[in-house]
């Protein structure tokens, strides 16, 4: 009980440059696992749904059933299965116009899904650049948190006509906090931002391959009709 009385002691009588370090480094990290949580979530989600629309769609169920499956919860479609409907769309409305080549349309239906891989990518990393600004530069903060409070220990240390080290040890102690706090705010970003890069990465792949599957039926609907 009296760490924990003396640990809040530290933080409560630190300079004001220091509260204000530790404050910042403190809403750092709640941001942090904030976003940590829903990127965990929206990750899974997004792997889920991947799964069971490729299930689905391997099940040999015909793709304007599957169009029209996906319309009927068109607000609750996602991830892979946007990517799905830019390009049957696409490829749908080359099919009617007459005169169109098959590499015409081909080509139509991927470029439609890479524009609609972009924008899936590009939502699913939208907070990975603040976990990883928050893993690379949390610690140096902490660390002109502890060099100020260690400056502000010695000034008064410099003061004073007979100095002990129970006049600096407290001075001292408040400035290391920042420094604990600042790896404390890093350590779960810089982890939980490694974690998801590989999570987006390899979902990026599986999202590049089902791309490539689709334009194969594509080709192979294309020349048999």
């Amino acid at each position: 009980m009296n760490s924990e009385i003396s640990f809040l002691d530290l933080i409560l009588n630190a300079s004001f440059v220091v509260q204000f370090v530790m404050l910042l480094l403190l809403l750092a990290s709640v941001m942090s696992w904030t976003y940590i949580f829903s990127k965990r979530a929206e990750l899974k989600q997004a792997e889920r749904i991947a799964e069971d629309f490729e299930e689905k769609f391997w099940s040999g169920v015909e793709l304007s059933t599957l169009v029209k499956d996906l319309k009927a919860r068109e607000e609750d479609v996602d991830g892979i299965e946007n990517i799905f409907l830019a390009g049957y769309k696409a490829f749908a409305r080359m099919a009617k116009q007459e005169g169109i080549s098959p590499e015409v349309k081909i080509e139509s239906a991927q470029r439609a899904m890479k524009i609609e891989l972009a924008r899936e990518l590009d939502k699913l990393d939208e907070s990975l650049p603040f976990l990883a600004t928050v893993g690379s530069t949390s610690p140096y903060i902490g660390l002109f948190g502890t060099v100020w409070g260690i400056m502000n220990a010695f000034s008064a240390l410099g003061e004073m006509k007979q100095a002990t080290l129970a006049n600096v040890a407290p001075g001292i102690s408040e400035a290391l906090i920042a420094t604990a706090m600042g790896l404390f705010a890093a350590i779960p970003a810089v982890i939980a931002y490694n974690r998801f890069s590989t999570q987006l990465d390899r979902l990026a792949g599986r999202y590049e391959l089902f791309m490539d599957e689709f334009l194969v039926v594509l080709q192979r609907q294309v020349h048999q009709s």
